[in-house]
């Protein structure tokens, strides 16, 4: 009898103790899912400075490229409608009456299969007495739209033009410039230049230039008082590299 007794509370304190036993393992548990190790909270933190620092319209540009080390080429035309294109000429500016833009003529392209071709009449249809055209990102982006990419690295813009006769003068050829309520980050241009009838290499300087935010891809300005008659000009392979 005694003996029962005895065994029966051995089992009851072995029972007790495993069940505590499960009790704080499983609390245990919990409390280590409930809490992030230290490496959790600190990329946490480090998330949470970066988001604190980076308003929504934040105007950082899309990057150029994803490809670590040099800059690769980019372009604002190659050929029309080709896939590494960049930029749409949307941003008519002065006598915008004045100016036909033809982005696939077949005739003469310095490369590939077409090239860029401008009419300018001169005929002051807005009474501006000048004419010029943006490609911008995206289209119609006036510094009023998120967009425009990050060229850091690139060192100049490069294109090829030439005339219809030889003697069309451009005012400007130019790299950014629109201001809004979000800026390009520069704004450098050359000019003004007068072309001759057979296609010719240009270059805008960009080394030292802020990049990070170019909206304004590529622009040209031209002007009745140096084109009385008019003009005809083309351009073609304009890149950054």
């Amino acid at each position: 009898m005694h003996y029962k007794r005895s065994f029966s509370i051995v089992v009851a304190c072995l029972a007790l103790s495993a069940f505590l036993m499960a009790g704080c393992g499983k609390k245990q548990d919990d409390t280590s899912l409930n809490l992030p190790d230290q490496e959790t909270r600190q990329l946490k933190a480090a998330e949470n400075d970066i988001m604190a620092k980076t308003p929504e319209n934040s105007p950082t540009g899309k990057a150029a490229s994803t490809q670590p080390g040099a800059f690769k080429k980019f372009y604002v035309y190659a050929d029309q409608g080709y896939f590494k294109n960049h930029y749409i000429p949307s941003g008519w500016m002065g006598d915008t009456g004045d100016v036909k833009l033809a982005d696939a003529w077949h005739d003469k392209p310095y490369s590939r299969k077409t090239c860029i071709r401008i009419v300018y009449t001169a005929e002051k249809k807005q009474g501006g007495g000048w004419s010029g055209v943006y490609w911008q990102d995206p289209a119609n982006n006036w510094g009023n739209l998120k967009g425009g990419y990050d060229l850091t690295g690139a060192s100049k813009l490069t294109f090829w033009a030439r005339g219809e006769k030889g003697g069309e003068t451009i005012s400007e050829f130019k790299v950014g410039g629109i201001r809004g309520e979000i800026s390009d980050s520069a704004s450098v241009s050359i000019g003004p230049i007068t072309l001759t009838p057979e296609w010719k290499e240009y270059a805008i300087d960009l080394k030292n230039e802020d990049l990070s935010l170019v909206i304004g891809g590529f622009s040209f300005v031209i002007s009745s008082m140096e084109n009385p008659e008019g003009a005809i000009f083309y351009m073609d392979e304009i890149a950054y590299e």
